[in-house]
C-alpha cells in the first residue's frame, strides 16, 4: 500500500502498510473523513513521523488520542497548533520543565520544536471524530502503533521512553529497559499530576541520559 508518510518510516514499516488489518483501518478512515468530521486533518495523520524520522528519534513521549476540538489536534500527541489554548495537560509538562531546568514557559502550545529535535510525540489513535473522546479506539490504530513502538525499541538504542499514566506504561513490556531508559510518571492531567508527576524531572534525565550517550539534549523551550 502506497502511504504518504516520510521516506524512513515508510521503509521501516513496509510490511506493516501491506497487512491485511491496515488495509481495513485505512477503508475505515477514508470513509470517516469523508461522512464526518475528523481530526486532525488528513495532512497531519502523520504528522509526527514526518517531524521525526525514523532514524533522528530520540525520545519518545507516548499519548492515547487526538485532541477532539476544533483547530486543536495537529498530529502530535500533546500538541496544539499555534494560536489555540495551550491545554491543561500540556500546562502540566510546561510547569514541570519549568521547576525541572529553570526555564520560562512558552506561550504556546505548539511542540513542533521538539519533534524537529528527536522527540517522536506518538499518539496510539491517530485520529478521532470531532467531539467525541476515543472513538477510533479499537479500530486497528493500537496494532499499528504498537508495532511502531516495538520497532523503535528493538531497531535503536539509547532511546528514552516516557510513559505517563497508566495506559502509556500498559506499552513497556514492548521496551527492554537494559537497552533504553524508560520514565514513569503519573498522567499530567490536573487530575493526576499532583500524584508525582511533579517532581518526576523527567526532562533534566531524558537529556543527562541522551548527553552521556553521545547524543544531543533536547531544547525543551
Amino acid at each position: 500500500m502506497d502511504v504518504k508518510i516520510e521516506p524512513s518510516w515508510k521503509t521501516a514499516l513496509a510490511e506493516e502498510f501491506d497487512k491485511p488489518y491496515f488495509k481495513d483501518l485505512t477503508d475505515f478512515v477514508r470513509e470517516e473523513y469523508m461522512s464526518k468530521q475528523v481530526f486532525p486533518a488528513p495532512q497531519n495523520l502523520f504528522r509526527a513521523f514526518d517531524l521525526c524520522p525514523f532514524d533522528q528519534v530520540k525520545v519518545v513521549i507516548l499519548g492515547q488520542d487526538p485532541y477532539h476540538g476544533q483547530g486543536q489536534a495537529h498530529g502530535l500527541c500533546f500538541s496544539v497548533n499555534t494560536g489555540v489554548q495551550t491545554p491543561p495537560s500540556l500546562v502540566n509538562v510546561y510547569k514541570e520543565i519549568n521547576t525541572d531546568l529553570n526555564v520560562q514557559i512558552p506561550t504556546h502550545g505548539n511542540l513542533e520544536h521538539w519533534a524537529k529535535q528527536g522527540v517522536f510525540l506518538l499518539n496510539a489513535t491517530l485520529t478521532v471524530l470531532a467531539h467525541q473522546a476515543g472513538s477510533h479506539q479499537g479500530k486497528g490504530w493500537e496494532t499499528f502503533t504498537d508495532e511502531v513502538i516495538r520497532l523503535i525499541a528493538e531497531k535503536k538504542e539509547k532511546i528514552v521512553f516516557m510513559l505517563w499514566g497508566a495506559y502509556a506504561q500498559k506499552k513497556a513490556w514492548m521496551i527492554d529497559e537494559n537497552k533504553h531508559l524508560v520514565l514513569k510518571a503519573p498522567h499530567p492531567s490536573p487530575l493526576s499530576a499532583h500524584r508525582g508527576f511533579f517532581g518526576c524531572k523527567h526532562f533534566s534525565q531524558a537529556n543527562d541520559y541522551l548527553e552521556s550517550h553521545g547524543k544531543e539534549t533536547i531544547k525543551w523551550v
